[in-house]
């Protein structure tokens, strides 16, 4: 199986790009899309995205239109879809969905992106008090039924220091907390996840999934790596490759994240 995660930064604007998201999905070997940030209902976008041939699709949209937004395309037929984690607040935040895949829960979350000093922030912290247990539970559940979890998206936070360029001038921002880091520790040393792609690079800086579209960043590969597969331990041990599909040149961006893309030998 070979699942991969982008943040679109806008579905419709990635879509209406000649060298966009619907030309990268038409030429993916991948089973399963996680999307974030879509920003769409289903009305507003053309049928060559909400119905691909060979593709069934989950759309999750957020109460505040143009905001948030997951989505979820796969291959295979879901046995069971589910949008949000139980929480009334983030219900229809659009900012997680879930579906069973052949053995496998994927899903698709969009952890609120946060600002110091702000609502955002504490709505940010909101999320991960609730969502952590629901990761913990989830795993639990899962196993008891003899399957596999993996949870794609943009987490909205660089865990190390080889998780982002300029980690020294961002230790006061939201992304790189210590609190925050300190969360996604707990995602992997209590609720017993993994971190797939630095399990595979496990000494390497980055490889970063989003970079500005400020000044230089993403010629200079001054970027972070927030985009995720955070899988149970027995999925993630059957990962055999990854890779970030970074574009070959500023102007062929279709989003300011690149996707995410693991083979998992299921």
């Amino acid at each position: 199986m070979i699942i991969s995660t982008v943040n679109v930064n806008g579905l419709r604007a990635a879509a209406r790009k000649e060298e966009g998201f619907l030309r990268w999905l038409a030429a993916t070997d991948a089973d399963v899309v996680c999307l974030q940030e879509t920003r769409a209902e289903r009305a507003q976008l053309p049928e060559e995205v909400i119905a691909p041939p060979g593709w069934h699709v989950t759309l999750a949209p957020a109460r505040d239109k143009g905001r948030a937004g997951v989505a979820l395309y796969s291959r295979i037929r879901p046995d069971a879809v589910r949008v949000g984690f139980g929480v009334e607040e983030f219900a229809d935040a659009g900012r997680y969905v879930e579906a069973d895949v052949a053995g496998v829960t994927v899903a698709s979350l969009y952890l609120p992106s946060g600002e110091v000093g702000t609502p955002r922030q504490e709505e940010k912290e909101r999320f991960m008090a609730a969502f952590l247990p629901y990761l913990v539970g989830l795993r639990e559940r899962a196993g008891a039924e003899g399957r596999e979890v993996v949870v794609c998206g943009d987490w909205n936070i660089a865990h190390r220091e080889a998780d982002l360029r300029n980690w020294k001038a961002n230790t006061r921002k939201s992304g790189f907390l210590p609190e925050e880091r300190a969360w996604l520790s707990r995602v992997f040393d209590e609720a017993g996840y993994v971190d797939v792609v630095r399990s595979l690079f496990p000494d390497s800086e980055g490889p970063y999934s989003w970079w500005s579209y400020r000044g230089k960043a993403f010629d200079n590969d001054a970027g972070w790596r927030i985009d995720y597969h955070v899988a149970s331990p027995g999925l993630a041990a059957q990962a055999k490759e990854a890779r970030v599909e970074r574009a070959a040149e500023y102007g062929l961006r279709w989003s300011d994240h690149a996707p995410v893309t693991v083979h998992y030998d299921v």
